[in-house]
């Protein structure tokens, strides 16, 4: 079973990753942290140095190379899902789950964390705003595809307890 966690940056698909893999007994893997191990560059370097379409190609190669395993978790980068049919192919292989952040608690996370983000560097609040409130804009008809929805409003110590109940109940439902 692989697991795919999308959604937008600050949505907590690393964080929660971890989480649902030391749970489920499963490996963790995130998307960006292989691509920059694999690459020996940051993803703000390849973005910087070889341009975005590089970047996607490279980034749909890695998700298709790490998801061949049997049993994983993996957090996408946020764009993961808008491009080369990924979102298709992760539907096709395994369960995508979208962890849905409101709009206030993507700003409130994503304030703290904006200077090791080379996106939000230099942005103030309200860019920080905007910028949120467009990219999501774009984004959520590709995210909307998952086959498990999780909507946010708030921190929520239980995250993980509803990501597995959601799955076991997707899992049933299937067989």
């Amino acid at each position: 079973m692989q697991i795919f966690l999308v959604g937008f940056m600050g949505s907590g698909k690393s964080h929660t990753g971890r989480i649902l893999a030391e749970r489920l007994n499963l490996p963790f893997m995130d998307l960006d942290d292989w691509i920059e191990e694999k690459t020996g560059m940051s993803i703000a370097k390849i973005f910087e140095s070889k341009g975005e379409s590089y970047f996607r190609q490279l980034e749909a190669k890695s998700l298709r190379a790490i998801g061949q395993q049997d049993k994983v978790i993996i957090a996408c980068g946020g764009g993961t899902p808008c491009f080369h049919q990924n979102m298709k192919w992760m539907n096709q292989v395994g369960i995508s789950i979208f962890l849905d952040c409101s709009p206030e608690l993507l700003f409130q996370r994503l304030q703290k964390g904006r200077l090791h983000r080379p996106l939000l560097k230099g942005k103030s609040d309200q860019e920080l705003q905007q910028f949120i409130a467009k990219k999501t804009a774009e984004r959520l008809p590709h995210y909307a595809k998952a086959k498990i929805h999780i909507l946010q409003e708030k921190e929520d110590s239980q995250l993980s307890d509803q990501i597995i109940a959601k799955i076991s109940r997707f899992t049933s439902e299937r067989s």
